[in-house]
This record gives C-alpha cells, sequence and structure tokens, in this order.
C-alpha cells in the first residue's frame, strides 16, 4: 500500500533522488522551478529562476541539477550554483527533462520542447567533462536508468510508448551499436514516464495516466505494479535506510479542476514501503 509522503501538490513533480549518504530524498516541481525535499517532518524547497528537473548526487552537500539551460554544480547549504555545462542555453523552446547517474560517475539527461514539441528534444551524456549527443529528435526523454550490472541503459522517447535498451562499454559506459526496442506499450495504450532499475534487474516505470509504476523483468515480462492515488504518476525512485520504499511523483498538470477537487493527492509525493529492493544511486563525477 502507498501513502502520501509530501502533501505539497506539484504541477510537474519529477526527478526523485535518493541520496544514499543523506538518507534524503530530493525532488522537483519542473514548471515551479522548485527543488523540493523533506528533513524529518520539516518541508524544504530551493527556488530557481529557470525550470530544473533532475539531479545527481556528487557528495553530501552538493547536487548535480539539470536546468533548462545546463547542468550545474549546486550547494544545498549555501544556495550556491555553478555552471558546469550547458545544454541547449540558446534554444528558448526546450527545457530539461529526465536523467539520472549512470555506474561511471557519468550523467544522461534528456531535453524536450516545453509544450511537447514533436521531436525537439535530445538525450546527452555528461562524463569527464564532455556532453555528448547520444539521441537526437526525441519528443518527450524520460525513464533513463541503468542495469546494475552495467550491461545497459534504457530510456524512452514516451509519445511511441516504447522503451529501448542499449548496451554499453563495459570500460567507459558509451553506448555500442543501436538501442532496441526492449519494451512495447502500444497495444496497451500505456506512456512510459520515469523509470528505476532495481538492485535484481527489474525496470520499474511510471505509466502517466495510469496511476502506477510497473515493474518488468530484464526479458521485459510484466512482474507487478503499485498503485498510487494521482493520475498522472511520473517517475519512482528506491530509498529508505534499505532501499525497499517505493518513491514516486506525480503532477497535476492537464489534469480538469473536478479531478482535482475529487482526488487532491495529484500532484503530491508518495511513498510505497516493501515494494521491492532498490540499488543505490551512482554518485556523479564532476
Amino acid at each position: 500500500m502507498s501513502h502520501v509522503y509530501d502533501d505539497r501538490p506539484c504541477e510537474l513533480g519529477e526527478g526523485p533522488l535518493w541520496h544514499p549518504e543523506r538518507k534524503q530524498l530530493f525532488w522537483f516541481d519542473i514548471l515551479s522551478n522548485r527543488l523540493m525535499s523533506r528533513e524529518g517532518n520539516q518541508a524544504r524547497v530551493w527556488e530557481f529562476e529557470e525550470h530544473v528537473s533532475a539531479a545527481g548526487w556528487v557528495d553530501n552537500e552538493t547536487l548535480l541539477i539539470a536546468s533548462e539551460t545546463g547542468l550545474w554544480r549546486f550547494e544545498l547549504g549555501s544556495h550556491a550554483k555553478d555552471l558546469i555545462v550547458p545544454i541547449e542555453a540558446d534554444n528558448p523552446v526546450t527545457r530539461s527533462n529526465d536523467g539520472r547517474a549512470d555506474p561511471w560517475g557519468g550523467f544522461w539527461i534528456g531535453t524536450m520542447g516545453k509544450n511537447a514539441e514533436t521531436g525537439a528534444g535530445s538525450i546527452y551524456r555528461y562524463w569527464k567533462g564532455e556532453l555528448r549527443p547520444l539521441v537526437r529528435d526525441v519528443t518527450i526523454s524520460n525513464a533513463i536508468c541503468f542495469a546494475p550490472d552495467r550491461a545497459c541503459a534504457y530510456y524512452s522517447d514516451t509519445l511511441t510508448k516504447q522503451v529501448m535498451r542499449w548496451e554499453l562499454d563495459a570500460e567507459t559506459g558509451w553506448p555500442i551499436g543501436e538501442a532496441a526496442v526492449f519494451l512495447d506499450l502500444q497495444s496497451d495504450g500505456l506512456n512510459p514516464d520515469g523509470a528505476v532499475v532495481d538492485s535484481t534487474g527489474n525496470i520499474w516505470i511510471a505509466q502517466w495516466g495510469a496511476s502506477r509504476v510497473a515493474a518488468y523483468t530484464p526479458a521485459g515480462q510484466f512482474l507487478k505494479s503499485v498503485h498510487f492515488n494521482a493520475k498522472h504518476t511520473s517517475c519512482p525512485s528506491f530509498g529508505g535506510n534499505d532501499l525497499t520504499t517505493l518513491f514516486c511523483t506525480s503532477a497535476r498538470q492537464g489534469l480538469e479542476a473536478d479531478t482535482l477537487t475529487k482526488t487532491p493527492t495529484n500532484g503530491m509525493t508518495f511513498a510505497a514501503a516493501n515494494a521491492g529492493e532498490g540499488q543505490a544511486e551512482h554518485r556523479v563525477i564532476i
């Protein structure tokens, strides 16, 4: 069973990150330009001047944050923000969306049009000072996550209703060859959003519009789903002291007023205890 972890409704909740050293969950409300968290019973928020959407952890006090103009080193205590590398900073059409650190200390980040313009986005990898484009002509970048054995990365363009699998070089983490379709959800009418891989290699995918996170085996077989009391589930993250709690962000974007009145938990951030066995998020090396 899931419950509300944080009752502040997000217009577009995204990018939950469980910091393994701080034992603390961070997440974003993209459209409100906010980084959010909790420390015990205290709600925390950091305000930005532009859209922010995803993060990786650098050390106990520092995050790498993806914004609509670049990747930034952000100090949680002082709020100091330093640009690491610009991303589409000269393109006002796009913003950052889904992103995650990889096992080599790199960071993958997707962009998309602010109004989901067709093919406006891309997926990039930042590693050892280099930002390299990996996938072009992406409409809604999502589901970036990595197998625990480092064998592959996953990603999705939500518009296609498909999740792709991409083999990775064991030494460098750069993709090898072409990505292949791992999961095709077209016949089910499901929209893959954010995703995370657990310690045994199962992929847990938030499905926008379906009020759930669904788990699939490394062979692509449906395993189970966890229901959340919000229509637009957007991204999962494993956390808690033993990494068995499944957190999930959600969104109010596009929902009718009567839907929000009937189900005010839309947009809130949720937790489901003992849902699975997660893997710790990788440290970003910058």
